[in-house]
């Protein structure tokens, strides 16, 4: 709930903390903005450079991620900061908050993503995560150094604002798609592909702040039928490039089920 994470927040606006007044988060300078009744809190300042996911795309990622599909990932996160749990976790492009969710333990999580549909979801994913409509390429609004880790769960990286809410020895953890995954799926139904240069870019985009500490490849197989590999296509970023009858025609060719490689790498960034 936004109680549990209220003071790690700051106004948009003025940078002040905040306090929970009732169903509404007020600042010192007099800023006000009222809790929605989904119970996230809309910090969206000024034109945001996307609306993220649509509520076909989230409900989509509910489905997918519920089948337990994606659970090795949510569980190499949640090994990955064993000794660190029972502090602040908060997830950038959280979606739903299902890996958020994952890693929270005794301590409380801030959802922080853009698209309203997921600030809805990730409002109920856990007792004790807030959720917050934010952009992430613009100044988050959290307040310096309250955070004990950073996820980054296929999701937007903003290395400069990351360092800045991270605590001393806080860490960042991402992950990111190896070029091996979905590669059943990727040419078959013309899906985004993995650039080749992931690995390098995101050392590129961390690197002035980041060191990476450690990196852990995960890969392991999906035994999917056609409405679950639908639902994965349209929780990605390939549902904005597909048309829905020509791909619903291409699922419906691959099957009644496939095996599809699942491969991603869990990498843990220290402040450099």
């Amino acid at each position: 709930m936004l109680a549990d994470v209220i003071e790690a927040l700051r106004c948009p606006h003025c940078r002040e903390p905040f306090t929970l007044d009732g169903g509404t988060a007020r600042c010192r300078a007099g800023h006000a903005f009222d809790v929605a009744r989904q119970g996230h809190l809309n910090l969206v300042t000024g034109k945001p450079a996307t609306t993220g996911d649509t509520a076909e795309m989230i409900a989509a990622r509910a489905d997918f991620l519920a089948s337990g599909n994606y659970a090795p990932i949510r569980s190499a996160l949640a090994e990955a900061v064993a000794g660190r749990r029972g502090g602040l976790a908060v997830e950038v492009g959280a979606g739903t908050a299902y890996y958020l969710a994952g890693v929270v333990g005794d301590g409380a999580g801030l959802a922080l993503d853009v698209s309203s549909y997921a600030a809805r979801r990730a409002a109920k994913a856990h007792p004790r995560i807030g959720s917050v409509q934010t952009d992430a390429w613009q100044e988050l609004p959290v307040r310096d150094g309250v955070a004990d880790m950073v996820l980054s769960v296929f999701a937007p990286r903003n290395a400069a604002e990351t360092a800045r809410i991270l605590a001393p020895g806080g860490a960042l953890l991402v992950v990111t798609p190896n070029p091996a995954h979905l590669r059943e799926l990727v040419a078959v139904l013309d899906l985004v592909r993995v650039d080749e240069q992931k690995d390098r870019r995101l050392a590129d985009t961390l690197g002035a702040a980041f060191v990476r500490a450690a990196a852990t490849d995960l890969t392991w197989q999906l035994d999917l039928d056609a409405a679950t590999v639908t639902r994965l296509v349209a929780m990605g970023p390939s549902a904005w490039h597909t048309d829905r009858a020509a791909l619903g025609k291409r699922i419906a060719a691959l099957g009644e089920r496939i095996a599809v490689t699942a491969s991603v790498t869990v990498s843990v960034w220290n402040p450099s």
